[in-house]
């Protein structure tokens, strides 16, 4: 499944400004066969704005959603992206899967919150492991700080997950995450895994880019630099079963033994 990763901090603080970044973006990926665009965390409204978060929030099904569902019907491709869910009072980090014919497949709630900020304004999710089929991959996703605890992504792999979407917001000096861990994540657990991630000044932050989609050979299929780019990379389904077969780490695992890690 061809994947083109967003890699943009779009415009923080404007919905519909993002909207239509998140638009040109569709029609760019699917001019390039792309099935599926991974937009980064906070991607609708903007990580880094304080307050705004809680009034920019919106339910799952809101009226942005009811945008990107349109977006992704008109461009033929399905769409993940990360927005402030709004559940009556409560305010989560999430990120939704809306298919190419407008259909919400998945919505899933930041279990692991990163830090201060992110404890200040929102709530964690509670759900880790959230799944949709897509084109024939069962795809799974979380959210930036979630993927490193590796309990979260074998708990994915272990549930079937062929490919994991991570829309990210990671920030300076912590780039060894997109440029070692993602890519043995995706090794050790033998899936894909589509790192997307902000990049440039916003706020307090500086996000660091390096969006890669890491395949289960420990490769990075696509590595964006450290500026706006959309980058394109192939989840093979075939490639992944060979993959399987050859790394039978799942297969070998002794559930036995790891009693003391829960």
């Amino acid at each position: 499944m061809r994947t083109a990763l967003l890699q943009s901090s779009g415009r923080p603080g404007s919905t519909a400004e993002n909207l239509k970044v998140l638009d040109d973006a569709a029609g760019r990926a699917a001019a390039a066969g792309a099935r599926l665009l991974v937009a980064p965390e906070m991607f609708l409204t903007g990580y880094a704005i304080g307050d705004d978060i809680a009034r920019l929030a919106e339910p799952a099904d809101g009226d942005a959603a009811d945008a990107v569902a349109e977006i992704a019907g008109r461009h033929g491709l399905a769409v993940a992206y990360g927005y402030p869910e709004r559940d009556g009072e409560t305010v989560f980090n999430s990120a939704q899967l809306i298919s190419a014919d407008g259909t919400r497949l998945a919505n899933y709630r930041k279990t692991h919150l990163f830090g201060c900020f992110e404890r200040d304004h929102f709530t964690p999710g509670d759900q880790p492991v959230v799944q949709a089929e897509l084109d024939g991959l069962t795809v799974g996703i979380m959210i930036c700080y979630d993927v490193e605890f590796p309990e979260n992504v074998r708990a994915h792999a272990l549930a079937g997950t062929d490919l994991l979407l991570v829309p990210t917001a990671q920030m300076h000096p912590f780039h060894f995450v997109a440029e070692s861990l993602v890519p043995v994540r995706a090794w050790e657990n033998q899936m894909y895994v589509a790192y997307v991630n902000r990049v440039g000044p916003e706020g307090e932050f500086e996000f660091v880019g390096l969006s890669t989609l890491a395949g289960p050979d420990g490769t990075a299929r696509a590595r964006a630099g450290r500026t706006e780019q959309l980058v394109f990379a192939d989840a093979d389904p075939a490639f992944l079963a060979a993959s399987r077969e050859a790394n039978p780490y799942l297969k070998d695992r002794r559930p036995g033994l790891y009693g003391s890690l829960v």
